[in-house]
């Protein structure tokens, strides 16, 4: 065996967590987001027909349960049924299917050509948001139920979802057996839940009576549980959600952001400082650890809006400096390079970013001019703000 001798990459935390971090995409907002996904049920409860609803939904573009929807292609790998079904089915959940959304009878196994199969698919049809295999079992090798088979199959497809940033949903099966915690009656070892990103049970308040709960888990979202009654077209609808407060989209910080800095051209200040001057009545839950992720996680949009982020840490404090586009030298200056983690605490004169291209639609249709950022500071003090601002900065 050949012995790797490459080091190890690593990252501290500092850096970490001055680094502008990337959201994963969701196909269905705070619910199924890009990755690997398994959907389990009882057999007949109406997986497939929940599955076939939001391949369809999602196709359209229009809300699961009130949660929004990333608009794409969809592809339903319908591996139990045929197409003179789903042609009936589709008549009863839909007055018109797109043709952005598309259905396969039969498809190869996973390590046998499945993976090549999906990316052709995906090549033709790059905008691609989803694909739901129905069922895992279909597409799976026959060879031992093993915790080592188990995780082999289902990385293959986790691979898959990653490298192009799509979200995969399995449909599965439960076992009969009770169990304290439902995501230990999905069928096969604990591997399949743990090589997945997020894990939903579909289970039947009694067979036969239509209500059914949806038991959410997973990397990316948080627990929830979803009453859902499927009506006479034969649709799950939303009766309740166990999420009692909206979730704080990540976009609320760039307007609220975006509204505190209509004011001034200058920020610099602690989280604290900065999350008591937006949300000084603590109403909407910003806390100093939640402004900083929010922020690192929305530096393009507020770049787009023309507000430079930096976070860096000054005298063992985090520090937030936000910079409105018009705060620097040339007048009319357009979009703003934000400042690379990476550069942070050079000397004056390192890093100070070059011409850029501007949209000069942001800025009422003035001429495009090259923005300079300043550059990195040292010292006791930073270059002083407009007067009636400076009571907004934290002093180094």
């Amino acid at each position: 065996m050949r012995k790797n001798n490459a080091p190890l990459r690593t990252v501290d935390g500092a850096t970490l967590m001055s680094q502008p971090l990337h959201l994963p995409n969701f196909v269905v907002d705070t619910l199924l987001a890009q990755g690997l996904h398994i959907l389990a049920g009882s057999p007949k409860v109406g997986k497939s027909w929940l599955a076939l609803w939001l391949a369809v939904t999602v196709a359209k573009g229009e809300p699961v349960w009130n949660m929004t929807t990333r608009q794409g292609t969809t592809l339903y790998l319908c591996l139990e049924d045929s197409v003179l079904r789903i042609q009936n089915r589709l008549f009863e959940i839909t007055e018109d299917a797109p043709s952005s959304v598309h259905f396969c009878t039969e498809c190869a196994l996973i390590g046998q050509g499945l993976e090549e199969q999906v990316e052709t698919f995906l090549t033709a049809h790059p905008d691609t948001v989803l694909v739901i295999i129905d069922t895992l079992q279909m597409v799976r090798p026959v060879h031992d139920a093993t915790y080592a088979n188990d995780y082999r199959d289902l990385s293959v497809l986790k691979r898959l979802a990653d490298k192009h940033g799509i979200a995969i949903l399995l449909i599965h099966h439960l076992r009969k057996e009770k169990a304290e915690d439902v995501f230990h009656r999905i069928s096969g070892t604990t591997a399949i839940s743990g090589a997945v990103d997020s894990s939903f049970t579909l289970v039947e308040e009694k067979r036969g009576s239509g209500r059914a709960r949806l038991t959410c888990v997973g990397r990316d979202i948080e627990y929830r549980e979803l009453e859902l009654r499927r009506g006479e077209e034969n649709v799950w609808k939303l009766v309740s959600d166990s999420r009692e407060e909206p979730v704080f989209h990540e976009d609320r910080i760039v307007v609220l952001l975006s509204a505190f800095m209509s004011t001034r051209t200058i920020f610099i200040g602690t989280p604290t400082e900065l999350s008591e001057k937006i949300d000084p009545d603590k109403s909407k839950g910003i806390t100093p650890k939640k402004i900083s992720r929010l922020i690192l996680q929305s530096v393009e949009a507020l770049r787009k809006t023309g507000i430079q982020v930096t976070v860096r840490r000054s005298n063992g404090k985090r520090v937030i400096e936000l910079n409105r586009a018009d705060s620097v030298d040339l007048e009319g200056a357009g979009k703003i390079v934000p400042i690379d983690p990476a550069a942070v605490d050079q000397p004056s004169g390192e890093g100070a970013a070059g011409a850029v291209e501007t949209d000069s639609s942001l800025w009422g249709g003035q001429a495009s001019r090259p923005a300079i950022r300043r550059a990195q500071f040292r010292g006791a003090a930073p270059y002083p703000a407009p007067e009636g601002e400076k009571e907004d900065q934290c002093r180094e």
